[in-house]
């Protein structure tokens, strides 16, 4: 095998390549990247065998071949070239993998590409269309709101759900959920529902992170979800379980409506958390009333913070606690100038809500505290 590419291409194909390598591989061969030169591109594909990615970039051709090349060393090498002119001389029998970037040369050990567990695309199952700006949208609202618990894996992706020509994804901890929904060209008679690992999630806003829209084609089996882009293909394991009704978890009406400023609440909150963090719960109080909320935190350990921000405050006076980190996420994805905090009473959930983005919603647990 033997191609000559640009260095920016390769690096970039890289490293989206290598996030997708096992972190501690059964095997040797899993902790490789596999490369398949033809034609006039080259072919980079790497997996774990929950999460796999193939791409797609141009170069010149001048021996078909393919290779397996350790992940870990490829990037580093690829990386530092340079030049930005890349030749790879890969010689079959000596196992040798060669890379010359102007006077700058590498060769590096292969395995057997043989043996690599190579991608195959999903071709059945349901097929939509998606905005990349859509997609990325959904997943920057929701994901972060994921479990990390690992024992109860159903928490750790989102659901994605379609219905009608809404696509909505949906993620909670128990503790909080959080709801975002999109629009797609196409329309579905019958709902359903995947469970989507919040890994393949996160990759694949790195993936559309172009500023400029791409449509994304989405394929969906009952164990396999894959996500393909002009350049890239992803594929993905799906959570088996029953995601839980979250319509349940969301309050039919509130008694009081908070509006505040964005900016001054979440800098305000944030200042008081260095307190609360320190706390078993990462409490802060809240109190609405005279037109202002009350922030505070009281740590015996460490010491206390107080501050107090403006609101407009609809309906009764409410004495209220949440975990500084779960109000701080939801804050810092916020785009309006203002948002909406909708309460009912100290032990029942809040709902806060975006008002540039009606679909949006998101459902806050209090803290149960000391009177």
């Amino acid at each position: 095998m033997k191609f000559s590419c640009l260095k920016s291409d390769l690096v970039q194909a890289i490293q989206i390549a290598g996030r997708s390598v096992a972190n501690k591989p059964q095997t040797p061969i899993m902790s490789g990247i596999y490369m398949h030169a033809t034609e006039n591109f080259l072919e980079i594909q790497a997996t774990d065998y929950e999460i796999g990615v193939l791409l797609h970039i141009p170069a010149e051709v001048e021996k078909p071949g393919d290779a397996v090349v350790s992940g870990r060393y490829l990037q580093e090498v690829v990386r530092t070239l340079p030049e930005e002119n890349v030749t790879v001389d890969y010689d079959r029998e000596t196992k040798i993998f060669k890379i010359d970037s102007g006077r700058s040369n590498f060769t590096l050990l292969s395995m057997n590409a043989v043996d690599y567990p190579q991608i195959h695309q999903i071709s059945e199952g349901k097929t939509f269309k998606v905005s990349s700006a859509v997609l990325k949208d959904l997943i920057r609202r929701t994901t972060f709101a994921c479990s990390t618990d690992e024992t109860r894996p159903v928490f750790t992706g989102a659901l994605l759900e379609l219905e009608g020509n809404a696509v909505r994804m949906v993620a909670t901890n128990v503790h909080r959920l959080a709801i975002n929904e999109g629009k797609l060209e196409e329309s579905f008679d019958r709902k359903d529902t995947y469970i989507v690992p919040k890994r393949v999630l996160e990759e694949l806003q790195h993936i559309t992170s172009s500023e400029i829209p791409e449509a994304v084609t989405v394929r969906c089996t009952r164990s396999e979800m894959s996500f393909e882009t002009e350049k890239v293909y992803l594929t993905s394991r799906l959570i088996e379980g029953q995601f839980p009704d979250y319509r349940r978890a969301i309050p039919p009406e509130f008694s009081t409506r908070v509006t505040l400023k964005t900016a001054d609440f979440l800098a305000a909150v944030s200042r008081v958390g260095l307190i609360a963090r320190s706390s078993e719960y990462n409490t802060v109080k809240l109190i609405f009333n005279m037109g202002e909320v009350h922030i505070s935190s009281d740590n015996p350990i460490v010491g206390k913070a107080e501050e107090t921000v403006p609101a407009v405050i609809d309906g009764e006076d409410i004495k209220i606690a949440f975990n500084a980190s779960y109000l701080l996420d939801v804050l810092k994805i916020v785009n309006g100038e203002e948002f909406v905090l909708s309460l009912n009473d100290s032990l029942k959930p809040a709902a806060l809500r975006d008002p540039e983005k009606e679909d949006f919603v998101y459902i806050l647990t209090p803290v149960r505290t000391k009177p």
